[in-house]
C-alpha cells in the first residue's frame, strides 16, 4: 500500500521509483500551463474581398410576386472566407488558454493602418453563429506594432491574475509597413521577459496569399535573443483555408519545443535537461537517498515527493505477490 507522501502531485499522474530511476508520468503537459493567448485578424483593405459575406435569396419569384404561389422570399448571409478559419482557431486555441478566453482583434484599421479594433474576449464555446464581418474602416496601410503593443498591454495586466506565459497569434495577406518599428519593439519586449516584468511570450506571424513579403518574416524569425531565443516563428498559407492547420501546429510546436524542462533533486543539484519538447514520460536517474524532485518548467516549479527505500522494499514485496 503506497503512503500519502508517495501519491503523484500535479502534473504527474502515476510514479514509479526502483533503486534510483525515477519514472514520472505526465498528467498533462506543464509547459503551456497559465497561458494567455491573442488572435489578431488583419483589418487593412487588401482583405476585403475575404471579409465579404455573400448573400443568397431562396424562394420568391414572380409567381410568388403575382399570385403568392410557392416559398416566400428568404435572404441568407453565408460565411465569408475568414469565419470557418477564425471559429476553428478560437476552439483550438481556446484549450491552451488557461482560462478558455482569448483577447481577439483587427489590426491594421483605420486611415493610418495603425488602429486596433478589438472583438472582445471569446472564448471557444458556441463559436458556429460567430461573425467575422471586418473591421469597421479597413486600414490603408498595414502597421503591426500598435497591434504587438496592445497585446503587451494584456498580458501584463493578465500576469496580474494567473498568467504565466503569452501567445499571440497574427494574420496578415501583406507587407509590413513598419518593420523597423519591430524590431526595435521586440527588443523592449525581450529586455522586460528578462528582467521579469513580463511573462514569457512567443508571436506566432502567418501569412496568406502572394501578397506576403516572405523575406521580412524570415528575418523576424531569425531574430535571437539572450536568455529568451527566438520571439517570432512564421509560416506562409498559400489559401486561407490553410491557416487554422497552420496556426495549430506553430503553436504546439513553439509552446512545447521553446519550453524544455530541468529536474533537480532535492539538493538542488541538476539531474536532468530536456532540451526539447518534454515526453509523455519522464525517467531519470536520482542519487541513492533523495526524498523528493523538482520538475521547473518555464519559471514554474513542481516538487515531487519520493518514497524512501523501506516503500520501495515494500512495493517490491507487493509485486512478489
Amino acid at each position: 500500500m503506497r503512503h500519502e507522501h508517495e501519491r503523484p502531485v500535479e502534473p504527474f499522474s502515476d510514479l514509479h521509483v526502483e533503486h534510483g530511476h525515477v519514472r514520472a508520468t505526465l498528467l498533462h503537459d506543464p509547459s503551456v500551463e497559465g497561458l494567455d493567448v491573442g488572435l489578431y485578424l488583419d483589418g487593412s483593405g487588401s482583405m476585403n474581398d475575404e471579409y465579404k459575406n455573400e448573400q443568397v435569396t431562396t424562394g420568391g419569384g414572380l409567381l410568388w410576386d403575382l399570385f403568392g404561389w410557392g416559398s416566400p422570399p428568404v435572404t441568407s448571409t453565408l460565411d465569408n472566407q475568414v469565419e470557418p478559419q477564425a471559429r476553428w482557431m478560437l476552439k483550438y486555441l481556446a484549450t491552451k488558454d488557461r482560462n478558455g478566453s482569448l483577447r481577439v482583434a483587427y489590426w491594421a484599421c483605420g486611415q493610418s493602418g495603425a488602429d486596433i479594433e478589438v472583438i472582445g474576449e471569446l472564448t471557444g464555446a458556441n463559436t458556429d453563429d460567430l461573425k467575422f464581418p471586418g473591421p469597421r474602416e479597413a486600414g490603408a496601410r498595414t502597421v503591426l506594432t500598435p497591434a504587438l503593443r496592445d497585446y503587451v498591454n494584456y498580458l501584463e495586466a493578465q500576469s496580474r491574475s494567473g498568467c504565466k506565459r503569452g501567445c499571440c497569434v497574427i494574420l496578415t495577406d501583406g507587407q509590413i509597413h513598419d518593420i523597423d518599428d519591430v524590431h526595435r519593439f521586440s527588443q523592449s519586449v525581450v529586455q522586460r521577459i528578462t528582467r521579469g516584468s513580463l511573462p514569457r511570450t512567443n508571436f506566432i506571424l502567418v501569412g496568406v496569399g502572394d501578397g506576403v513579403d516572405e523575406e521580412q518574416l524570415e528575418k523576424l524569425a531569425h531574430m535571437e535573443f539572450a536568455g529568451v531565443g527566438h520571439l517570432w516563428c512564421h509560416r506562409i498559407a498559400k489559401e486561407i483555408h490553410e491557416v487554422a492547420e497552420l496556426v495549430a501546429v506553430l503553436v504546439d510546436e513553439t509552446m512545447t519545443v521553446a519550453a524544455g524542462g530541468t529536474i533537480y533533486d532535492d539538493k538542488g543539484k541538476v539531474v536532468h535537461y530536456y532540451e526539447g519538447r518534454l515526453p509523455a514520460v519522464l525517467e531519470f536517474e536520482v542519487p541513492e537517498g533523495t526524498t523528493s524532485f523538482t520538475l521547473e518548467v518555464n519559471g514554474q516549479r513542481f516538487t515531487q515527493p519520493l518514497p524512501g527505500d523501506e516503500d520501495e522494499d515494500h512495493d517490491e514485496d507487493e509485486d512478489h505477490h
